[in-house]
Parts: C-alpha cells; sequence; structure tokens
C-alpha cells in the first residue's frame, strides 16, 4: 500500500507530461469558448487578469517545492533541528518556520497599507515586481550550497512572495470589476491561478533532476518582468469604479492618519460582514496548516530517499493542480450563478471534512498524500474564487487594506496558533501514530467554518441586492 501510494503519483507525472501538448490545445479551446460568453468590454481585462494571475500562480508553485525540499532535505541531512535543548525532526522545525512566517506578515501588512495610500493597482504590481526580481537574482548566487540561513530565509521568502502577489493581484481584480461580472468572470480569472498552479507544478516535478534551484530563480525573473507588463496592459482597461462605490464615512475614513500596521484591523473588526470572511480564512488556514504537516508526516513516515521525497512532494502538487484546474473549468462558475457564493464556500470545507477522517480511519501514504488535495485542490480554485467575490461590494479602504490584514496577518495567525497546537500534540505523543489524531481536531474548526462560510454567504446575497436596487 506504501509503494502504491509513492508509484501512484510517478505514473500521473509520466502520464501527463507525455500529453501535455493535447492537454494545452484542449485548454487553449476551451479558453476561446468562455471568453466568447462575456460582454464584448470585459474579454480583454478578464484575459489579462488570467494571465496575470496564471504567472503569479505559476512562480508561486515553483518555489514552493523547492523550499520545501530544501528546508526538509537539509534538516533530515543534519538529524533534526535543536532549539534551546528542544530536539524537532525536520517537520516539527517546518512548524516553527510557519510561526515565523507571522512575523513576515505583520511587517508586509503594514509595508503594504502604505504604499496603498499612495500607489493602486498597477503601480503596486510594479514595485513587488522589481522588489521579487532583486530577490531572485540574490538568491541565484546561495542557493547552489544553502546553509542554515540560506533555507530558513528562503523558505520565508517563498511565503512573502505568495503574501504580497497574491494580494496585490486581488487588490487589483477586487477593485476592477462591479458584483455581477465579478460572478461572471472571476471563475474564468481564478481559472488562470489554478492553470499556473498545475503548469508550474508540473513543469517542476518533470524538470526536478534536469535544473537546480539557481536556474528556477532566473525562470521566476523572466516571469516577474511578464507580470509587470501584463499588469501594465490591465491598467489601461479599467475606469475608476472607487468613488461610485465609496461613501462619505469611508472617504473620511480614508482621511484620517492612522497607525499603518493596525489601520486594517479597524476596518475588518467593526464591520459583522468582514468578521465572518475573518473567521473563513483563519479558520480555514488552522485546518490547512494541520493538515498540511499531517501530508509531510506521512511522506516521511514512509520514504527515506530524499529524492523519492522530492518527487512524492512535486508529483501530489500536481495531481492537486489538476483536480483544482478541473474543479474550477467544470463547476466554479456554474456554482456561483447558479447556485450562489454562499454554496461555492461550502465546497472546501466538506473536502476537507472527508480527506481528514479517511485519514484518521487509515493513515496510509496515500490518502496522507491525499490530504494535499482535499485541502487545495478546492482552495485554488472554487474556495479562492468565491471567497475574493465576497470583497467586491466593500469599500476601496476594505478592498486594499482590511483585506490585506485579513490575506496576510490574519491568515498568518491562524497558522502560528495551528502550529503551536500542533507542535504540543506531537511532542507529548511521539512518533507517527499520533499524527492521525489532530484529524479530530480538524473536524472541529470545519464545522465552525461551515458556519462562518453560510453566514457570508447569506450577507453578500443581500450586499449585492442592495447594490443592485
Amino acid at each position: 500500500m506504501e509503494n502504491f501510494g509513492f508509484v501512484f503519483f510517478q505514473v500521473f507525472i509520466d502520464g501527463v507530461w507525455a500529453l501535455r501538448w493535447p492537454l494545452v490545445a484542449v485548454f487553449v479551446i476551451f479558453m476561446a469558448v468562455q471568453l466568447r460568453g462575456f460582454q464584448p468590454g470585459e474579454r480583454l481585462q478578464a484575459l489579462l487578469m488570467f494571465l496575470y494571475f496564471f504567472l503569479v500562480i505559476t512562480s508561486f508553485w515553483i518555489l514552493k517545492p523547492i523550499k520545501k525540499s530544501l528546508f526538509i532535505n537539509y534538516y533530515e541531512a543534519a538529524g533534526g533541528f535543536d532549539l534551546w535543548g528542544w530536539h524537532m525532526n525536520s517537520p516539527q522545525a517546518e512548524l516553527l518556520a510557519k510561526v515565523l512566517n507571522m512575523v513576515v506578515a505583520f511587517v508586509a501588512v503594514t509595508v503594504f497599507t502604505l504604499l496603498v495610500r499612495s500607489f493602486r493597482r498597477e503601480q503596486l504590481t510594479y514595485i513587488c515586481a522589481v522588489f521579487f526580481i532583486a530577490s531572485y537574482a540574490l538568491y541565484s548566487f546561495v542557493l547552489g550550497n544553502p546553509g542554515a540561513l540560506t533555507v530558513w530565509s528562503f523558505y520565508l521568502f517563498g511565503d512573502l512572495f505568495s503574501t504580497l502577489m497574491v494580494a496585490t493581484f486581488f487588490a487589483f481584480l477586487n477593485d476592477s470589476v462591479e458584483p455581477a461580472a465579478a460572478k461572471r468572470i472571476y471563475g474564468f480569472i481564478g481559472l488562470g491561478g489554478v492553470v499556473g498552479g498545475f503548469f508550474g507544478s508540473t513543469v517542476v516535478a518533470a524538470n526536478v533532476g534536469i535544473l537546480d534551484a539557481v536556474a528556477w530563480m532566473w525562470i521566476c525573473v523572466g516571469i516577474a518582468v511578464a507580470i509587470a507588463i501584463i499588469a501594465m496592459g490591465a491598467g489601461r482597461q479599467v475606469k475608476d469604479l472607487t468613488t461610485e462605490q465609496e461613501t462619505p464615512a469611508a472617504q473620511a475614513v480614508e482621511a484620517e492618519p492612522q497607525n499603518p500596521a493596525l489601520e486594517g484591523a479597524r476596518l475588518a473588526l467593526r464591520s459583522r460582514y468582514l468578521l465572518s470572511v475573518v473567521a473563513i480564512v483563519g479558520l480555514y488556514e488552522m485546518v490547512s496548516t494541520l493538515m498540511d504537516f499531517q501530508f509531510t508526516s506521512a511522506i516521511l513516515n514512509y520514504l527515506d530517499d530524499p529524492e523519492q521525497i522530492g518527487a512524492q512532494f512535486a508529483g501530489v502538487f500536481s495531481f492537486t493542480n489538476l483536480m483544482a484546474m478541473i474543479i474550477q473549468l467544470f463547476f466554479t462558475s456554474l456554482v456561483m450563478t447558479r447556485l450562489g457564493v454562499g454554496a461555492a464556500l461550502l465546497f472546501l470545507p466538506m473536502a476537507a471534512l472527508i480527506g481528514s477522517t479517511g485519514f484518521m480511519l487509515v493513515p496510509a501514504l496515500l490518502l496522507g498524500s491525499l490530504l494535499n488535495t482535499a485541502d487545495n485542490a478546492f482552495s485554488y480554485s472554487i474556495n479562492q474564487s468565491s471567497k475574493e467575490v465576497l470583497y467586491v461590494p466593500t469599500t476601496r479602504d476594505e478592498k486594499y487594506k482590511a483585506k490585506a490584514f485579513i490575506d496576510m496577518f490574519v491568515q498568518r495567525f491562524a497558522k502560528a496558533l495551528a502550529v503551536g497546537l500542533t507542535l504540543l500534540v506531537t511532542t507529548v505523543f511521539t512518533g507517527f501514530g499520533s499524527v492521525r489524531w489532530l484529524s479530530l481536531v480538524t473536524v472541529v474548526i470545519l464545522v465552525l467554518s461551515i458556519a462562518a462560510a453560510r453566514y457570508a454567504g447569506r450577507a453578500f446575497a443581500e450586499k449585492e441586492a442592495a447594490q443592485a436596487s
């Protein structure tokens, strides 16, 4: 059973790579059909934002397996990580790195809030692109022979990329559309991210033994330049919608000088609607962190060769992104337009509930690996699109500042809580056998997440109806 869990994903990678060109052709045809269903004024903007999101997530999925494999393999070779007499194995050390991501997120949300006071849309993209291009160039000189400082900083850097670039992209997008248009085109634009994830993870998986980490850094430099060019084109297509959406009260709040580290928090905490989004994001991050620890622990329990570990990570990521692409292609837009945003928000917690229960009953390599699919296949597709639509009927400050606080700080804070819980459980109950019981915690959290999703869906429908009237 354990060997099957490894062979399954490697056969999958080989098959997809062999069929890559027919799959590309089918996808291009599908995209053309989707674009024909949009209004004429929406087509070019939707295509540009599709490409923008595609490249952002492609970069993320290039960075993710590299940062994870570098970190895990470094501490596997070192025999673990010692912190003030506390010996951690490599998955536990990775949890500590996730806690440090909260500190990085706090700095990121402060800087982002300061930037949005003076810059918007494509201007934010230019600033972020220049920063990451410089960072890629720097890491190209040190990833060839990484030490402890390099693997830690690169792990944090990979998370910072997703934090800033995804927030910048969605701030741009949510500031450019109206609720009715969002339900039509967000599924298509979200597909760009899903396809980027599948493309990035599959390319890495197929070439993991051919290109080294330094080569991938220079590939990412080229992608960052392309993102900036696309953002320039997209910025010329949109009109200023915020003056129509802002209320005098919101404009007055924006005029008041506030602490940039807390500005978004104030906006989020005084709105029940945004608090439901806080709950959705925070509870999901807790579940995702617990499931990712179980996923990593299962792989390290059943595989001991570094190349097999790296191949398993890449193979699972590729499979997960293919499932996400299928969900986004055939279900996201259909569910959001026919059943509503509230229904779309329920798919992820239900899938995670099924996956966690399965692993708790049978903690094998295959089911442990599929925890990643149960989580991320829905997170990167239908949940991402439906969650982002929730911001469309909000004010400009809420779109930029409250959203940055939620996506950067709340997300990482919730992850840190889950990390603390996981470290406590795995320190008291050692061995792989105890990892399965973390699923009991995820079940409780998922019930709360379902309640928050139902409230947010009803509140969105009310806001949409109010704007339409």
